[in-house]
């Protein structure tokens, strides 16, 4: 699924380049920003690879670092004309975690924690249509459409049968009572669930109740890592109108510890699946709440 280009990636690695150029000549985003007569917000974010760069933005910036070196000149306009080319998913139009999807069909492994739903990769199309209606009740038929189909097509990145995501994923046990869409979705979900956590490069764990309160009690997040050096891992955490990346060494590793206490609060994989599988039965039965 993915492209030999990724546009969000590209623009993240030039974004990491020109910053990097920026502290090599000792001058802050606010300088540079007054140099070249635009908003130090324009400068961060070119840095931080959220907003497309022009070949001429980079022609501009080397210019004020005083690059005398014509071929990183060059390789870095290329890196600036490559990172304005459209991943796949523009062809569904204006998807609002479209900076989200380049980072995912880039990485090598992601870890999420979620703690209300079945999380979006695993999720069949009639639990993905539920949430997805559920969640904007006010949005068009045809947008709703468009969204089950994107989630459906990232699902890609861990089918594939050469270099698939390496996925982990922490479920609350809220995420297997929380009925999405009917009794007979949530049995076909969570088979689903079982049958993909067998996969060798696929681990779903369940944090269980009786845990109490616990390193997640704030919320979902992933943390998604990457095959090159040069792409830093970031933590990614969902909005409702915007949404927060982190990218700097010490928020990733706080978020990494989290996750590790995570992992050590949930049921083994073993338990977890025998978990799953029994909540499919209920609901098969007809599930009623009782133990």
């Amino acid at each position: 699924m993915a492209s030999n280009v990724n546009p969000t990636v590209r623009r993240r690695r030039l974004g990491q380049e020109l910053r990097r150029l920026r502290e090599l000549k000792g001058m802050t985003a606010e300088e540079v920003a007054e140099r070249l007569l635009v908003s130090q917000s324009k400068i961060s974010r070119l840095e931080n690879g959220r907003r497309s760069i022009s070949q001429r933005d980079v022609r501009d910036l080397c210019g004020v670092y005083e690059v005398e070196d014509q071929r990183i000149v060059e390789s870095l306009m290329q890196m600036a004309k490559d990172s304005r080319q459209q991943g796949w998913w523009h062809a569904f139009g204006d998807i609002p975690y479209s900076v989200y999807i380049g980072l995912e069909t880039d990485a090598e492994s992601l870890r999420v924690y979620e703690p209300q739903i079945v999380t979006g990769l695993l999720q069949t199309r009639a639990y993905a249509e539920a949430i997805i209606r559920g969640g904007s009740p006010e949005a068009s038929e045809a947008d709703n459409d468009k969204r089950v189909e994107v989630r459906l097509r990232r699902q890609g990145r861990i089918t594939a049968e050469t270099d698939p995501l390496r996925l982990w994923v922490v479920l609350d046990e809220a995420s297997l009572h929380r009925i999405v869409g009917s009794r007979p979705v949530m049995r076909e979900q969570l088979e689903h669930l079982v049958e993909m956590s067998q996969l060798p490069h696929i681990t779903v764990q369940v944090l269980p109740f009786e845990v109490g309160a616990h390193a997640g009690i704030n919320g979902q997040y992933s943390i998604l890592e990457f095959a090159d050096a040069a792409d830093s891992s970031v933590v990614y955490i969902e909005g409702v109108t915007s949404d927060l990346y982190l990218e700097k060494p010490l928020d990733v590793q706080k978020y990494t510890v989290m996750y590790e206490h995570l992992r050590a609060q949930s049921l083994n994989v073993d338990q977890s699946r025998q978990l799953i599988e029994r909540m499919a039965k209920e609901y098969a039965r007809g599930w009623t709440g009782e133990k």
